[in-house]
């Protein structure tokens, strides 16, 4: 009995040594492999702040030049005015356009008044027609401020509503209030084409530089707007109205 005993702790003491170096060995493998972790961990840090300052530039470069690009527009859109350019081309021809528009409507508006049935339209187109005279001679100092010399080249679309506005005068009966209709259309057919001019030319003469002709030809589009109204006004004023009992 006591040989048993001694064996029996000499293999509990084996036992304990064995659980002993188990342990040990257990902890050095942690420890062995963490180091490796730790670098990749490092290794992962430093190429992620590297990439990180890299896009910073990237991105801090793209806006340095986004921005160049916007000064240089606005720079450029404050330089003197443009001399020679295919936009100026299409600008004086425009000018050109309605100058002769304007001089057909100086011969136009009396024909107008004439045939008007209210006392209010034959004066409104007979006001108008003062204005009118006023455009010819604004058109002409706008060429004087481009540098060009002042000339009419036939307008298409002003001839075709000019002589829809003689037609109406026949198609319709002297003394009523249809007729006066029809002239308030005819009149507002060439306001509108005015007024779209007018306010293409304005936008065309800032983008050259030419703020004293766009400021200009903003007078002229107030009072083409002001006539526009002032047609609405009369046809709103009774003339519809009356128009629509007749027989």
């Amino acid at each position: 009995m006591p040989k048993t005993n001694t064996a029996s702790k000499r293999t509990s003491s084996g036992n304990g040594s064995t659980s002993t170096r188990s342990k040990s060995s257990a902890g050095s493998k942690p420890s062995t492999s963490s180091r490796p972790g730790s670098k990749t961990s490092s290794g992962s840090r430093i190429s992620s702040g590297s990439r990180t300052q890299t896009n910073s530039r990237s991105q801090g470069g793209s806006r340095s030049q986004t921005n160049s690009r916007s000064q240089a527009g606005a720079a450029s859109r404050s330089n003197t005015p443009v001399e020679d350019s295919k936009l100026k081309e299409f600008f004086i021809d425009e000018l050109k356009d309605i100058y002769w528009a304007e001089q057909k409507l100086v011969k136009t508006l009396p024909r107008l008044a004439k045939a008007a049935t209210s006392e209010e339209l034959r004066s409104a187109f007979t006001d108008h027609l003062e204005e009118t005279k006023t455009h010819v001679q604004r058109l002409e100092q706008a060429f004087k401020m481009i540098g060009e010399k002042a000339a009419a080249k036939k307008c298409d679309a002003m001839e075709g509503i000019t002589e829809e506005g003689s037609s109406v005068i026949e198609d319709t009966d002297e003394g009523t209030a249809t007729r006066d209709v029809a002239l308030v259309m005819a009149g507002q057919k060439a306001e509108h084409y005015e007024i779209a001019t007018y306010g293409g030319l304005i936008q065309i003469a800032r983008t050259m530089g030419h703020d004293d002709i766009a400021e200009l030809l903003e007078q002229t589009l107030d009072e083409e707007k002001n006539a526009d109204q002032k047609l609405t006004e009369i046809a709103e004023g009774g003339i519809n109205y009356e128009a629509s009992g007749e027989k």
